[in-house]
């Protein structure tokens, strides 16, 4: 019988996936545990139709992050932190500071964990951090951090 799997089943197949399985295992175990349905013509046709939906959705998701990187590389942000007398900050300039301003610049939740510096930010300066999204998408953004005496 051939099924349509609806959720991974370990070693038999994956969602989404169309295969052949032995009569008895897709009526006695994967369509009543509603793992699987029988694969109609309506279910495969209904299957492309959602398949379709999202590889467009992950195209238009993809554009939209392109777009954002653009976007990003192409805003400076600026930084304030306060600087000891030695000229050095008190701790460092973290990559949850930089993504909460890109954030609040992009209007865009962007997370912390995707924000890279190649090196803690201890002094005032400039600097490059990268903000790496899904599908590879990397974007490239000048951070300048100014002191503040406190």
């Amino acid at each position: 019988m051939r099924v349509i799997f609806l959720s991974d089943v370990s070693g038999s197949g994956h969602a989404g996936e169309v295969k052949e399985v032995k009569n008895g295992y897709a009526r006695n175990f994967l369509i009543p545990q509603k793992l699987a349905v029988p694969a109609t013509h309506d279910q495969l046709q209904r299957l492309e139709i959602i398949r379709k939906a999202g590889e467009e959705r992950r195209l238009k998701e993809e554009q939209d992050l392109r777009a954002l990187a653009e976007r990003l590389a192409q805003t400076p942000i600026t930084l304030k932190a306060k600087v000891g007398p030695t000229g050095k900050f008190y701790g460092a300039v973290t990559p949850a500071q930089i993504a909460e301003e890109l954030s609040r610049l992009t209007e865009r939740e962007i997370d912390r964990r995707a924000v890279v510096v190649p090196a803690p930010i201890h002094e005032p300066g400039t600097y490059q951090a990268e903000v790496r999204f899904a599908q590879g998408i990397v974007a490239t953004v000048q951070v300048a951090v100014e002191g503040e005496s406190g």
